[in-house]
């Protein structure tokens, strides 16, 4: 009997170690869950979130329940998020979404899973899942009166940022006009500036290669007018060149008083025409004067020379 009694004493300490012992483990890992949670809080307040990272990777190890779970590792992904580690932050999304898919974290995720796509550039994708998070929220309080806000403001980056700035420009409308006190209405309000002022640049552009491509046919109108006018003077001096030839001829000096009438003929002959003298060119302004000066100027001596040895018979 007193080797019973021995014996039960035995069981009673053991189970009663094993029952302190479990209690310590579990004070334990709820101060550290604690202190993780606290010590996180203050050094991402001060953008220290590498630091703060660790410090809720901490408690999210030692938490003992679901809720304290994905509340750790809920910080842990935006501590992630502000030091650009997206790619730590995805797999830690998709382990919250596995292992606890009813938490209310959950919603918010689909936000900056969002931001994380638009930041590596899928624009596609966080637009998609942008207006994702938008149907399923409302303006129920000043946060989700913020968040929503933000996510329209961003559905506007994403379009932005494929160059739909028409469409672009509806997004940040909608948050100018109906969430005036979001912190994002400066930003939307500048981003239709940009957009109206890159509007301005396009029209300007256009014009000015419309206004190149009329220079450039301009150019060419005045290269073909003045070789018109160069080889038109080609063609009087050279007529009159013949004439002057004609006129000094001996047959046309012996016979100048009983064939004046085929001198005169001679002369008709080398007249030119009326209609192949080019008329004065009319030019627009901005247009090279000098060029279409010379050109006009080459017509005129043509015919005082013409009308000069015309003159002498």
């Amino acid at each position: 009997m007193w080797r019973c009694r021995r014996l039960n004493l035995l069981v009673f300490s053991i189970l009663f170690l094993f029952l302190t012992g479990n209690v310590t483990a579990q004070e334990n890992a709820q101060f550290l869950y604690s202190r993780g949670m606290r010590n996180g809080s203050l050094l991402y307040n001060i953008s220290r979130f590498h630091e703060a990272a660790m410090e809720f990777r901490i408690a999210q190890e030692n938490a003992d329940n679901s809720n304290d779970w994905s509340r750790a590792i809920y910080w842990v992904i935006l501590s992630q998020l502000a030091y650009s580690d997206y790619g730590s932050a995805l797999n830690d999304m998709d382990e919250l979404q596995r292992r606890a898919p009813s938490s209310t974290h959950n919603r918010d995720m689909v936000f900056h899973r969002a931001r994380v796509y638009y930041n590596q550039g899928f624009f596609e994708d966080a637009l998609v899942l942008f207006n994702r998070y938008i149907n399923s929220t409302s303006d129920s309080d000043r946060e989700s009166i913020d968040r929503r806000a933000a996510a329209f403001f961003w559905m506007g980056e994403c379009l932005y940022s494929m160059s739909h700035f028409d469409d672009a420009e509806r997004f940040y409308a909608w948050v100018i006009g109906r969430y005036p006190d979001s912190p994002r209405y400066e930003a939307a309000a500048y981003r239709i500036d940009l957009i109206k002022q890159k509007k301005i640049e396009a029209e300007l552009l256009a014009l000015l290669q419309w206004s190149h491509e009329e220079s450039l046919r301009t150019s060419e109108d005045y290269q073909r007018t003045l070789r018109t006018y160069e080889h038109t003077l080609n063609v009087y001096q050279r007529r009159i060149a013949e004439l002057i030839n004609s006129i000094n001829s001996p047959e046309v000096n012996n016979n100048n008083e009983t064939n004046e009438s085929d001198s005169i003929s001679r002369i008709e002959y080398f007249r030119v025409p009326e209609e192949n003298i080019p008329a004065p060119l009319f030019v627009q302004q901005n247009q090279n004067e000098n060029l279409i000066e010379r050109a006009r100027q080459l017509g005129f001596n043509v015919q005082e020379i013409l009308k000069e040895y015309e003159g002498g018979f």
